[in-house]
């Protein structure tokens, strides 16, 4: 079986975006979001690999966005096709995020770490300590979605490492892993991914896929659990000065 392509990927993850609740409003195939005014998910997004009526999108993108008093900030993936009308319109790359997946036949073995269900205000504090300061009004919007399943892996008898999965359709979308400081590198990440793989195999997915930082220690870790290298994950943010075209 092969990986999704990377529309399927981009197809979930506009499906995840929209979970997060705040103000979502839609213009034709790209939908654009404001939560807070502090958080990563004042995105649009859905840009898939279309280019027709880009620029009327966009238009109405930017003028949300504005009235909220923020830059426009797209999140795209490797197969959009239209770069240089960014590029005229004042866009620039913030992020770049690779992403992987991997078919949900011959899934690695649970480990000896135990991996539990986590209740969402348990996943909110314990995901915030794990990816650190800052990152507690994020992780308590994350706790709050739908559809969505949290993980603890514990080590020494205690909760140390949290992480999150979402199926949609025959793709699982796994992300919001993390674990504290102090217990990286005995496991818990490799515990949490194995579990969530069977979760969503359980669930009925077909694929999974991930996003990670090039180079990390994630990385590392999904391509140990059989994840390859489906494209990447751009966000793109817009000067605020520039004027359109």
């Amino acid at each position: 079986m092969t990986p999704p392509l990377l529309a399927d990927i981009e197809a979930a993850e506009t499906e995840s975006l929209g979970l997060y609740g705040g103000e979502l409003v839609r213009f034709g195939p790209v939908w654009a979001s404001f939560a807070d005014p502090n958080l990563p998910v004042n995105v649009a997004w859905g840009f898939g690999s279309h280019s027709d009526g880009l620029d009327r999108h966009l238009d109405a993108v930017e003028a949300f966005f504005a009235r909220h008093s923020l830059p426009s900030r797209l999140v795209l993936y490797s197969h959009f096709p239209a770069w240089e009308v960014l590029s005229l319109r004042g866009y620039r790359l913030e992020r770049m995020l690779h992403v992987h997946a991997r078919s949900l036949e011959n899934l690695p073995q649970l480990t000896g770490v135990q991996v539990r269900a986590s209740p969402p205000d348990e996943f909110a504090a314990l995901s915030a300590r794990a990816f650190g300061p800052g990152n507690g009004a994020m992780m308590a919007r994350t706790a709050a979605r739908p559809r969505t399943e949290f993980f603890a892996a514990e080590l020494e008898g205690r909760p140390v490492s949290a992480a999150a999965l979402s199926v949609f359709g025959r793709v699982a979308w796994l992300f919001s892993a993390a674990t504290c400081l102090e217990f990286r590198g005995r496991g818990a990440q490799t515990a949490l991914l194995a579990a969530r793989l069977h979760a969503a195999k359980d669930a009925g997915a077909l694929h999974a896929a991930v996003v990670t930082t090039p180079g990390s220690a994630s990385e590392r870790n999904v391509q140990r659990a059989g994840f390859v290298l489906a494209g990447a994950r751009l966000t793109l943010v817009r000067d605020q000065s520039a004027s359109t075209v």
